[in-house]
């Protein structure tokens, strides 16, 4: 019972820190969403640069519907992003737009962790479209098919692995886009600091989605372990 108490307090816990560093995020980029850009660059002005000046080519720049959806696309070369940040010219917009780049710039240059996590993409699908029945059936009739949870922690280990390999590959693309960004004159001393507080949170994000995973997965080893006792 203790145990169980325990769980749910730090899943609580992670729900809480969760709604703080997201609210956090989305304070920092309406901070910095009234910071003009030196040159008046809009996001889809800089992604073009960007790439342009790394000599990337063959990708496209876009627009998508949402709220900090932007998001670059290895298969089709895309990168994709919300219209604040397409048509914002702004420190927070530079920042998105410039971190999508280094994700093309990783994609140009065969970054190891990009290539594992886009090869872990097909196993990643299949075990989220099936990975909360396989649980709720095996936590349902443990005793007469323990490996049925067995194998719902396995599909669940495989999204906490992508998670965790997710995280370098965030930080790594914030640190190709600081590095632009400074270089090419986009920010200054001072708002070069935005820059890095807008990523920085951003990333706050995957970290605590990759803790959280982790916790969960460890709570279903618990109920496999604690029923074949």
């Amino acid at each position: 019972m203790e145990g169980n108490m325990n769980i749910w307090i730090i899943f609580i816990g992670f729900m809480i820190l969760s709604w703080l560093v997201s609210n956090q995020l989305k304070r920092r980029f309406t901070k910095y969403s009234k910071i003009p850009t030196a040159n008046g660059m809009t996001g889809k002005d800089i992604a073009e640069s960007m790439l342009r000046q790394n000599g990337i080519s063959g990708v496209k720049v876009g627009s998508v519907s949402g709220e900090l959806t932007d998001h670059y696309n290895p298969v089709n070369k895309t990168i994709n992003l919300s219209h604040d940040v397409y048509y914002g010219n702004n420190i927070a917009a530079a920042a998105v737009a410039a971190h999508e780049c280094g994700h093309a710039l990783q994609h140009a240059k065969e970054y190891s962790m990009l290539q594992l996590r886009s090869s872990l993409v097909p196993v990643v699908s299949f075990a989220s479209r099936w990975v909360q029945w396989v649980l709720l059936a095996g936590i349902l009739f443990v005793n007469a098919y323990p490996n049925l949870l067995l194998i719902g922690i396995i599909l669940f280990a495989a999204t906490t692995l992508f998670a965790f390999i997710t995280l370098p590959v965030e930080v790594d693309a914030s640190h190709r886009a600081l590095i632009w960004l400074k270089s090419s004159g986009i920010t200054t001393l001072e708002t070069q600091e935005y820059a890095f507080n807008a990523l920085k949170w951003a990333a706050y994000t995957y970290v605590v989605a990759a803790l959280s995973s982790l916790a969960t997965l460890l709570y279903y080893v618990m109920i496999y372990m604690n029923r074949r006792d």
